[in-house]
């Protein structure tokens, strides 16, 4: 279980690594497709193989397409965009921070996740440490606009899962198909809007063609399946964890493959970010005993699947 966790933050913390080699040859528009008709494509070969019933409800695909909106289409958009100016790293700290834009949202959107102190408390700290990410006292920089984009990617993802929360998980349907109709709908919103959308000369090397297939095979599509995986094995709360590592994941595979400088305001603020996380979400304790200081992440009790929409990167 620890190796397929630790995969999938590889994964989705690479994606923003790949987003920005792809944009070397492509234009958003263009990447935001690509990534979505390759990850749908592997979504549908194994729910096919496994044999999984795909919704046949119109009334659901009226959900699926909302879900896609704000869970694919609107955040991959705004992180192609918003990485043509800001660090592959940066803007994974920045989505990290859905988690906590999810609890913001959901505390105003669903009666039963209500606002509460530590809720409070850890939101504030996170935000805090978003401040500090940005670092607005260095200047309105050129990246300034590529990083609101970057958090605008993180709002929209939080509003998807809310939406699925309310919409979509009340009625049980299987998580992997749950996950292709999503992406598939994506597809099809994303074909739609496209034209309209800046669609440049394609530049074709095979860096380009590599970072486009890892993203949409492996970073969209196999990373839903790993994911859903994770969540028949442990529960999806515990799964979700998962987003704790994605940020350090992402910071240290831009510095790795972009050379891009890993600064301090970025790591304290990640910390910041990842703590108020986990304080908001009641998972941070002690180890038993006492001896040592440092903070460890305690597995809740266990809940059922939830269907697609956590934070597909």
């Amino acid at each position: 279980m620890k190796s397929r966790f630790l995969i999938l933050a590889l994964l989705w913390g690479s994606s923003f690594t790949l987003i920005k080699e792809a944009l070397a040859g492509l234009a958003p528009a263009q990447l935001v497709l690509a990534r979505l008709a390759l990850g749908a494509a592997v979504l549908l070969a194994v729910a096919a193989a496994r044999r999984a019933v795909l919704p046949r409800d119109l009334a659901v695909y009226g959900h699926l397409a909302a879900a896609a909106l704000f869970g694919n289409v609107i955040p991959f958009l705004l992180l192609s965009y918003g990485e043509r100016s800001a660090g592959a790293g940066i803007a994974g700290v920045l989505v990290g921070a859905t988690p906590l834009l999810t609890l913001t949202v959901a505390a105003f959107a669903l009666a039963e996740e209500r606002a509460t102190a530590r809720k409070l408390a850890g939101l504030l700290a996170g935000f805090a440490g978003l401040v500090v990410v940005v670092a607005p006292w260095h200047g309105a920089g050129g990246s300034a606009a590529g990083e609101l984009a970057c958090f605008g990617a993180a709002v929209s993802y939080a509003l998807g899962f809310v939406y699925v929360r309310r919409f979509l998980s009340p009625r049980h349907l299987a998580p992997i198909a749950l996950a292709a109709g999503q992406v598939s709908a994506a597809v099809v919103l994303q074909a739609a809007v496209s034209p309209f959308l800046e669609w440049g000369p394609v530049t074709v090397t095979p860096r380009i063609v590599a970072s486009v297939v890892l993203l949409g095979v492996l970073s969209t599509g196999l990373a839903y399946v790993l994911y859903f995986r994770l969540i028949a094995e442990v529960g999806a709360t515990t799964a979700s964890a998962v987003n704790y590592v994605v940020p350090i994941a992402a910071v240290l595979v831009g510095a790795a493959f972009l050379g891009e400088r890993i600064t301090w305001n970025v790591v304290a603020g990640g910390l910041i970010v990842l703590l108020g996380m986990g304080y908001a979400e009641n998972r941070l304790r002690r180890p038993a005993g006492g001896v040592s200081p440092a903070w460890t992440v305690r597995p809740r009790r266990r809940t059922a699947p939830e269907p697609a929409g956590r934070e597909p990167r």
